[in-house]
């Protein structure tokens, strides 16, 4: 016996099949968690572990701060709601776009992945720290000059990582300053004038100095 099926109930049959696969395999999922949660000696008698909370003190952007997070709170997190300092922008979280990128001790890193809690003592510098006396940084200005932003979501973090270049080992030519800013994401693709303001102030025609 041959049974003929129309290709819009095929689709169905297909929507739902995946349906009850991926509800079957979250309600396994969950069971499974449930269970190795309860072993847990924290959990013993419907005991929900409670959040850890922790002091940290460094200095940011010359100014010293003193906050209670959780231990979790990443430091890009910490920057943006608990000293309100929203210039380092969340763009991916994970690390792969550079929006969050800020200067630790003089060193730039991605402040999505690193926790709060481990930066006692620090001296972090955020795209609000580089304006001196209501002048802006010659990066900044340099990238003003050279249009290197359009929507500017990504320009903090383009502007940290180019001032933290300037100490680091970068070769002249615009392709080795294409590969040390590789870390930054430009969805724009303002790429030609990001470098071209980043070799103005590398050739000194600018005073670059922090």
């Amino acid at each position: 016996m041959t049974y003929k099926i129309s290709r819009r109930r095929f689709g169905q049959l297909a929507i739902a099949t995946s349906a009850l696969a991926a509800l079957y395999e979250y309600n396994f999922a969950k069971s499974n968690i449930q269970a190795l949660a309860k072993q847990s000696p924290a959990w013993q008698g419907g005991n929900i572990p409670k959040l850890t909370k922790v002091n940290v003190n460094f200095q940011v952007n010359g100014t010293k701060q003193a906050v209670e997070v959780d231990s979790r709170m990443s430091l890009l997190d910490c920057l943006r709601e608990k000293l309100k300092l929203t210039g380092s922008k969340k763009g991916c979280d994970h690390g792969q776009c550079g929006a969050c990128t800020v200067m630790v001790n003089g060193r730039r890193i991605n402040s999505c992945l690193t926790f709060a809690c481990m930066h006692e003592g620090d001296e972090i510098t955020t795209i609000e720290g580089l304006a001196k006396d209501g002048n802006l940084h010659p990066m900044q200005e340099a990238f003003i000059a050279h249009d290197g932003f359009q929507c500017g979501y990504c320009t903090p973090g383009q502007i940290m990582s180019a001032v933290a270049l300037l100490s680091e080992t970068c070769g002249k030519q615009d392709s080795d300053v294409a590969e040390c800013m590789s870390g930054n994401i430009c969805r724009c693709a303002a790429y030609p004038n990001i470098v071209a303001a980043i070799q103005e102030v590398r050739k000194g025609k600018v005073n670059a100095s922090l």
